[in-house]
């Protein structure tokens, strides 16, 4: 950056080094197709043997840092949030980016409505052990 100083300096932080606004990271859009399906506790996943994220040369290195963290171990959109020091909605378009080009999944916690109730598992339970 040539030119005016001052305006050199809104772009530099001295203990965080250049600024990036979020919007950059994610081409000016706030959204996601996939952004139904990636709420706060929605886990998302990396295929371990999928290396392709290296050789990709359209990924950000938060998209790869995202695709490495999940291949780790399964983390969920606030947890990769956190680790990135990234705010949400960047964390949703980048993992909506992901979706798309397949290098990783989503699943989401079974809703407790939806589990079965304690009492037919204990009967399962009871006629396994009379087997």
């Amino acid at each position: 950056m040539s030119g005016d100083p001052e305006r050199a300096a809104r772009w530099f932080d001295d203990a965080a080094g250049p600024v990036v606004r979020p919007y950059a990271m994610t081409r000016g859009r706030t959204r996601s197709a996939a952004e139904e399906k990636l709420d706060l506790i929605a886990v998302v996943v990396a295929d371990s043997a999928d290396h392709r994220t290296v050789a990709d040369q359209t990924l950000s290195p938060e998209h790869i840092d995202i695709v490495e963290l999940s291949r780790d171990s399964p983390q969920s959109v606030a947890e990769l949030a956190a680790g990135l020091d990234l705010p949400i909605g960047v964390i949703r378009v980048l993992i909506g980016d992901l979706l798309h080009a397949a290098l990783v999944r989503v699943s989401r916690p079974v809703p407790p409505a939806e589990l079965p109730d304690e009492s037919i598992l204990r009967e399962v339970i009871n006629g396994l052990r009379a087997l």
